[in-house]
């Protein structure tokens, strides 16, 4: 029996800011298996990991019940002692597994790849392949995407003068980095091959975005392909759902846009950054 296979399990989830949601605990020989927690929000880093469950779940595999919990980034709750014992850089996600507390996005991707062996982190030559590329995006991709994104929509108010040169030069890098991605993807369907791996599952959340963070990707015709074809993917299509209303995955409702621009401007200010935890 694959615990979590059912009806879009993350499409399920209404997700409002502060809710939990458990599916309950199953007993196993006498003993209560406990669900794993996984604190995150709708951000492309807490949308890798919904990707990954759900393409675990495509696969047929039998993964641990989970109890998701939404953390409102616009109100600070990743700043509060509940959060920082269990992430002390104060950021989403968060996956607990027991005693077990794993930070950092790809660090959870890589977690659940080896607690649940399959192709998505693949054995032998293939899996340096795929640890290579998760870790490119992690150094190269979510910083730079992240940071046009920041100033082309979260500091509107800041006079142009004031972010040009930030402005061009993470536009330019971020267009370097996708013809890196661009060239790997020659004549191959995903990054390690014939098969989707952590390393897609790491990029696309950040490289989908490419028309709200001004990163223009037209001329990069094997990035745009792969976007489509792991955007098609039934699981990619659950994980993206989680905490947008369906109707609005692909394209944002100006109201969402607006909320977005907001809480993101918070997030971006100067004033919202700690020196301490």
């Amino acid at each position: 029996m694959v615990l979590l296979r059912r009806t879009a399990y993350l499409q399920s989830l209404k997700f409002r800011s502060g809710s939990s949601y458990a599916r309950n605990k199953k007993e196993i020989f006498g003993r209560v298996e406990m669900a794993m927690e996984l604190w995150t929000a709708a951000t492309p880093n807490g949308w890798k990991v919904n990707i990954m469950i759900e393409e675990l779940i495509e696969l047929g595999i039998e993964v641990s019940e989970f109890k998701v919990r939404s953390i409102n980034l616009q109100k600070g709750e990743q700043f509060s002692r509940e959060f920082t014992n269990h992430n002390f850089n104060q950021k989403i996600p968060v996956l607990i597994d027991g005693e077990t507390s794993v930070m950092e996005s790809c660090a959870i991707l890589q977690y659940l790849g080896e607690k649940y062996p399959s192709a998505l982190l693949p054995s032998g030559s293939k899996r340096w392949e795929a640890l290579q590329w998760l870790y490119w995006q992690a150094a190269n991709v979510g910083p730079i995407f992240g940071n046009k994104l920041s100033y082309t929509r979260y500091m509107e108010d800041v006079p142009i003068e004031a972010k040009a040169h930030p402005l061009e030069r993470f536009g330019k890098e971020g267009l370097r980095l996708a013809n890196v991605l661009d060239r790997k993807l020659e004549g191959r369907d995903y990054i390690c091959g014939e098969e989707i791996s952590v390393a897609d599952i790491a990029i696309y959340p950040w490289m989908r975005g490419w028309k709200w963070s001004k990163i223009i990707l037209v001329e990069c015709k094997n990035v745009m392909a792969w976007i489509d074809r792991v955007r098609a993917r039934p699981a990619v299509e659950r994980g993206l759902s989680y905490g947008v209303p369906k109707d609005e995955i692909d394209q944002w409702s100006e109201e969402r846009k607006k909320e977005t621009a907001s809480s993101g401007a918070i997030i971006a200010s100067n004033e919202a950054l700690k020196t301490d935890v």
